[in-house]
């Protein structure tokens, strides 16, 4: 039976106590690219996505609220709690608007995402955060959106789908170039794995070698 290396979970000098996205890389992992949403879109596309839809909700409720306050007499004071709690529930889109809004800096904060010559790593988390990985070989396609916020704050939003899961990396600066350079190292890199040979860069004679561009 081989032996197994004892010193394989001997951790090395690296700080673990915080999770960033550097803490974890592998040891034969590089970083391309690093970066985090820009702060002023990030914060007003959390404030006017949702608000039409909240601002109408919000409008409707408070139109019934006036009604039911009008004729206040006539409802039994048992109907009057269950009121309350009916329009507490119903007013759910306006509460997560709410907390969208006041939760945006935060979250802009801690939000991170990262692309390696293994995958690309995306960090996110309000009170405690929460690291995903995608791996180039499960990527089926990256799409690029910029809507009206973004076109002004001259950002993107980068639309990945892997294995049947979408995931959004939001406000990225120079979406363009960004959007291109990723989808050529996931070809790439896809390419080496698939033909391990040399149809990537001459540097590159195979799979496991350094992605260099």
């Amino acid at each position: 039976m081989k032996k197994v290396d004892d010193k394989y979970f001997i951790k090395p000098e690296k700080d673990y106590s915080e999770q960033t996205i550097e803490s974890v890389i592998g040891e034969d992992e590089n970083i391309l690219w690093k970066d985090k949403p820009r702060r002023l879109s990030f914060i007003l596309s959390a404030i006017l996505k949702m608000a039409p839809i909240a601002i109408i909700w919000l409008g409707f409720d408070i139109f019934f609220i006036c009604v039911m306050i009008s004729s206040i007499g006539a409802i039994p004071s048992g109907l009057i709690a269950f009121i309350v709690i009916f329009f507490a529930f119903h007013l759910i889109p306006v509460w997560m608007w709410i907390y969208s809004i006041l939760s945006a800096s935060r979250r802009q904060k801690l939000e991170e995402y990262a692309f390696t010559n293994l995958r690309i790593i995306i960090k996110r988390g309000f009170i405690g955060s929460e690291i995903k990985s995608i791996y180039y070989s499960s990527l089926n396609s990256v799409n690029l959106k910029v809507g009206i916020i973004e076109k002004l704050c001259k950002v993107g939003d980068i639309y990945l789908v892997a294995n049947n899961e979408k995931i959004i990396l939001e406000d990225v600066k120079d979406p363009y170039f960004i959007s291109q350079k990723l989808q050529k190292i996931a070809l790439d890199i896809k390419t080496d794995i698939i033909y391990p040979n040399d149809l990537r860069p001459k540097t590159n004679h195979g799979y496991k070698t350094d992605y260099k561009e």
